[in-house]
């Protein structure tokens, strides 16, 4: 940012809860012309929430042919308070939020760094739901001893994972480990070596550790341990709610067409609520939920 260019407004918006009190709290910067790298990551770091998302120009030709998307196409960018990330779901949910209170509901198109990602805006009872289209998503399995290294910096013996769920690393935007606890006080039971993890996380480029306990067919309690961004838990985690999606869906453990609710962030005081939408025919996955402003 130039020495004399103005403070851009910096809006905090939580996605995935109605209330300010809910979900996982995110900066937004509808303006972020003026921003180089450094001062992204400066406003990142000085508001402390997992992820911030900053918005310029689309690149020529996204949402319309002139290259402006008829100002529903945007570039968009995600800092944690210590590093950029290539794609961040709740932050990109709070940003549609805040554009709709401002352009009113309707179809959004982002340019991520991990590809264009489409969101509709809708309105009803004055409640404003965002729904997020993932790139392609993928799985990979994670080596033996990785497995064994994240399970020693969790504190989790092997024996207290769900054998229905295979570990699994899962991409829809951003890479996450999935481990699945078998029991609800086992993923309550959250104290892990925040060093350790972190070392692994950047040698596997892992964004978040998704970490799921099945209540039903197609409800999860979920929460996402994140020390590569300097904070030890997300709240609420839209990129991990879609690669789970994706891994749950490729593994066979839910049907190609599926409606999954997801809980996370109860174990912080602030409860959130994801929903995730499968589609036979469409390998990308919706991720959608509510969203506040928080004063």
């Amino acid at each position: 940012m130039t020495t004399n260019a103005p403070r851009p407004e910096i809006l905090r918006y939580t996605a995935f809860s109605s209330s300010p009190e809910g979900g996982n709290p995110a900066g937004v910067v509808l303006d972020a012309t003026g921003l180089d790298d450094a001062a992204m990551l400066a406003v990142a770091a000085e508001l402390g929430y997992s992820e911030s998302a900053f918005l310029t120009a689309p690149p020529a030709g996204l949402g319309g042919g002139d290259g402006d998307g008829d100002g529903r196409a945007y570039t968009i960018r995600y800092f944690s308070p210590k590093a950029e990330v290539p794609f961040c779901g709740h932050a990109t949910i709070a940003t549609a939020v805040a554009l709709a209170e401002r352009t009113g509901p309707g179809e959004l198109v982002f340019a991520t760094r991990a590809g264009t990602v489409p969101v509709a805006v809708t309105e009803e009872g004055g409640t404003v739901l965002a729904t997020l289209t993932s790139v392609e998503p993928h799985t990979e399995e994670i080596a033996g001893a990785d497995l064994a290294e994240a399970l020693a910096a969790l504190d989790w013996p092997a024996a207290d994972l769900d054998p229905a769920f295979p570990p699994r690393i899962a991409f829809a935007g951003a890479r996450h480990l999935v481990l699945a606890a078998a029991t609800r006080a086992r993923l309550a039971d959250l104290a892990y070596d925040f060093a350790r993890l972190e070392a692994l996380m950047h040698r596997l480029d892992l964004t978040t550790v998704q970490l799921v306990w099945r209540e039903s067919a197609t409800v999860f309690h979920v929460r996402d341990p994140f020390p590569v961004g300097g904070v030890v838990e997300d709240p609420a985690t839209g990129a991990a709610a879609a690669a789970f999606g994706a891994y749950a869906r490729e593994l066979g453990l839910v049907p190609e067409d599926a409606v999954l609710t997801l809980h996370q962030g109860e174990d912080l005081g602030r409860p959130g609520e994801l929903t995730v939408t499968l589609r036979a025919g469409d390998p990308r996955v919706q991720v959608g939920g509510t969203g506040a402003r928080i004063v």
